[in-house]
């Protein structure tokens, strides 16, 4: 279905480096960025545009208006978005998704990674001696660094800072004339390793999803739709909060099948049963 095909990555963030070898090995493809595509039309992470839709949306909007743009039937992209983990509450998240379009044989396929790996972060910045310790905190300068005058304002965003003197000069910059420097990564792909290393993941993730046959029609992208909560507890028996089965759904032919105990586990400890331990 795929062998021998053209596969357009939409990014202007060397997003390839880790996409284009895993697709082409694993489906045969030929890869290629397009020249003068910009992603940044549709958000941007230091805030000069603003997503309009959410990561989903955007990552398809993506994703079509290249292969619209580059006349192109076979299709990739991602979107990234960063901040607080929906269950961890102390701890920042990336969450990744990525997109696999095939208009010649009508298939949507998307995936998504939620995690913890993500130098994501900010501060205020008083002094030379602040703006080291955070540099050491965020891993410069293999991971870059953006300073602006304050978290809310675009004035004198500097972006891409990757050395010391750079980092230097662009902080007595904003503080002579602005007063103030709010520091953060710069979350762009090919400034941050560790995103990087989140979308090499996701591309793993969804070639496999795309490997996955439907039972009934070997449509591609055979995934998990639903997520069935329930597993017993060990002492009482009871249903518990824990995954009991994961539900897989061709999104052709609607064939479904339950797949029971995912985590290789038939039971869940008594901790985590509410009659248990209410």
């Amino acid at each position: 279905m795929f062998k021998g095909r053209k596969l357009l990555i939409a990014t202007k963030h060397h997003k390839e480096q880790v996409i284009a070898p895993i697709f082409e090995k694993g489906l045969g493809v030929h890869c290629f960025v397009p020249e003068n595509y910009d992603s940044d039309v549709f958000g941007t992470f230091s805030g000069e545009v603003d997503r309009k839709v959410n990561a989903l949306e955007t990552v398809r909007a993506k994703c079509l208006a290249a292969m619209a743009e580059f006349d192109c039937d076979l299709g990739i992209a991602s979107e990234g978005s960063f901040g607080i983990h929906p269950s961890i509450f102390f701890a920042h998240a990336d969450n990744e998704f990525l997109i696999f379009i095939d208009k010649k044989n009508d298939l949507e396929i998307i995936v998504r990674e939620l995690s913890l790996d993500t130098n994501f972060y900010g501060e205020k910045i008083l002094n030379i001696e602040m703006l080291f310790d955070f540099a050491t905190k965020v891993q410069f300068p293999t991971h870059a660094i953006i300073l602006r005058s304050n978290p809310s304002e675009l004035s004198g965003i500097i972006k891409g800072i990757t050395t010391t003197s750079q980092l230097e000069d662009s902080f007595e910059h904003l503080i002579s004339v602005y007063g103030s420097v709010y520091a953060e990564t710069d979350m762009r792909a090919l400034y941050n390793p560790t995103r990087m290393g989140v979308i090499k993941i996701t591309a793993q993730k969804l070639l496999e999803t795309i490997k996955t046959e439907c039972p009934s029609c070997k449509t591609p992208g055979f995934s998990i739709t639903d997520v069935r909560s329930g597993l017993p507890c060990s002492w009482c028996s009871m249903p518990t909060r824990s995954t009991l089965s994961f539900i897989y759904t061709c999104k052709k032919c609607s064939f479904s099948s339950e797949r029971r105990y995912p985590h290789q586990k038939t039971t869940e400890e008594p901790g985590y049963c509410d009659s248990c331990n209410p």
